[in-house]
């Protein structure tokens, strides 16, 4: 058998009663959740990655495992992001409505706590170490590095919010930035104290005041329900591999029967949104993530649209964005299906990942997703200086306006004019866009724009987003539009590569160090810089 993947080990145990088989499944939960299963299986095998979409599977499956009394979740170091931590314990809530389930945070964090939430048994050691601090951003900006090697940076920008190439071409966090960055921590600190402290007794964002640091200080405020070590839970046992395959095979049987039956078709858009075809992710470090190709996600709404089973589609965007072009294309088949489509967000949605579920019946996103950002960028580093310094000669034949995007010179007066125009008819087409999709005035969008994020809470209140919740809710509303029973089947439909595209390195190195800047020749971009560190 295949070794587990390293964010899901899976063991089994007994109940501190038992003495005969296995009766307890044992999760260890950590590290980093995409959001979706990417189009490379054999890449995710060879790093042992697991994505929540697999989680949720295997949940589901624990679910219905008849021997199943009780779950042990074990979270340790979980570093998925706020939308995918609130997902989870939204997922192991369902899990907890048909087993026991129990929480065990030996690391007590905002998201270990939030992954809990919905329990009502969370255990931490004696010896838990215990960091609550509220929640803080961090960015890192690049304008005065850059600048003393030489090297600036073109930034021309739809509106003040739009911060999507500032950290290159600034020094220092703008006011419009720091604004919008301090509502959604806001917004997240009460989202979170919505969902953990009120559910167990605190009351206010007191909470993070106060100098918690061991496992009775939050027993006595609430936050969890008893202080005891793993095994004074559980017995493990030693591995019984009869029921670990059973959790850990795929249920042909019920994929076999849904593709028959008349259900729900899920299209994800997950990554940069660039022009043709959705590319893999290479399995180097520096090399960017899965991004989704307009042609590709574009043909597969299609084919979820004309397929006889298909009643209703879900479009799961976790995206920042990209191109203008590609975000438009994939808008303009949204609008177009003759099926209900439900958009439903994950960590972000920003920019571009709006930009193509504005027009989706009903959108559903995470009280902590980024949205908004309903704004346009373009702009290139400029080696002038760096070129001077180095003895570097560029030498110009032909016409200025065909070398645009040269590195090697600023923008003259007349390109500037030309890109701002370019941006402004996107940002008119963006605004129509959201207000014939949101059934909102022009004006009302336009204020509402200007390249501002919103939390998923607040998107809500301003008629961005119908609905809050996770991919679940997404899928019910869903199952409710397209007239299905509460458990109709769920498919998904992806264009994309099957297996990753390895880099060339070599005569076409140059090519394959070009995917760095993943939109090729397209010049203005409907994108939201996701470097922000939310702690």
């Amino acid at each position: 058998m295949a070794p587990l993947p390293e964010k899901l080990r899976l063991s089994l145990a007994r109940g501190s009663a038992g003495d005969g088989a296995p009766d307890w499944v044992v999760l260890d939960l950590h590290g980093h959740y995409p959001t979706h299963r990417s189009n490379a299986p054999v890449q995710d095998l060879l790093q042992r990655t697991e994505s929540f979409e697999a989680l949720t599977a295997r949940l589901e499956k624990i679910s219905r495992a008849a021997w199943v009394r009780g779950v042990l979740v074990r979270l340790g170091d979980l570093k998925a992001g706020l939308a995918t931590a609130h997902a989870i314990g939204l997922a192991l809530g369902r899990l907890a409505e048909r087993k026991r389930v129990v929480g065990y945070v030996p690391q007590v964090t905002m998201r270990t706590l939030l992954a809990t939430a919905t329990l009502t048994e969370v255990v931490a050691p004696e010896s838990a170490e215990v960091s609550l601090p509220g929640f803080a951003a961090e960015q890192v900006f690049y304008g005065a590095f850059l600048g003393r090697h030489g090297i600036t940076f073109e930034n021309l920008r739809i509106r003040e919010y739009k911060s999507a190439l500032t950290r290159f071409s600034e020094d220092h966090m703008d006011e419009y930035n720091r604004e919008q960055l301090t509502a959604y921590l806001r917004s997240a600190e009460h989202s979170w104290l919505t969902h953990v402290p009120r559910a167990r007794g605190a009351d206010d964002e007191s909470l993070f005041e106060t100098t918690l640091t061991n496992a009775q200080q939050l027993l006595d405020v609430g936050l969890v329900t008893r202080i005891a070590y793993d095994d004074e839970i559980v017995t493990p046992v030693d591995q019984h591999w009869g029921r670990t395959v059973e959790l850990l095979m795929p249920d042909l049987t019920v994929r076999k029967v849904g593709r028959k039956a008349d259900g729900v078709a899920v299209v994800p858009v997950v990554g940069p949104i660039v022009s043709g075809r959705s590319r893999g992710t290479p399995p180097l470090p520096f090399l960017p993530g899965p991004m989704s190709g307009s042609d590709s996600v574009v043909a597969a709404l299609r084919k979820a649209d004309r397929d006889e089973h298909t009643r209703a589609i879900v479009l799961f965007v976790d995206s920042p964005g990209g191109s203008a072009l590609a975000s438009d294309l994939v808008c303009r088949a949204v609008a177009r299906c003759t099926k209900p489509v439900v958009a439903v967000m994950g960590e972000v949605a920003g920019s571009g990942g709006y930009y193509v579920l504005a027009q989706a019946d009903h959108v559903v996103a995470d009280p902590y997703t980024i949205t908004g950002s309903i704004g346009v960028v373009v702009g290139k580093p400029v080696l002038s200086q760096f070129d001077d310094r180095h003895g570097l000669r560029p030498e110009v034949v032909g016409r200025d306006r065909a070398l645009f995007e040269s590195p090697h010179r600023p923008f003259s007066d007349d390109e500037r004019a030309w890109a701002e125009k370019m941006m402004d008819e996107v940002y008119v087409r963006f605004v129509d866009r959201v207000a014939a999709g949101r059934n909102l005035g022009r004006e009302r969008v336009d204020e509402i724009g200007r390249g501002r994020i919103w939390s998923g809470r607040d998107a809500k209140e301003i008629g961005l987003v119908d609905e809050l919740g996770d991919l679940d809710a997404g899928l019910a509303a869903a199952r409710r539009l397209g007239g299905l029973p509460d458990d109709a089947p769920v498919r998904t439909v992806s264009a994309g590569p099957n297996l990753p595209g390895l880099p060339t390195f070599g005569k076409d190195a140059a090519g394959a160090l070009g995917s760095l800047w993943p939109f090729g020749s397209e010049k203005v971009l409907t994108w939201f810089d996701r470097s922000v560190t939310i702690r």
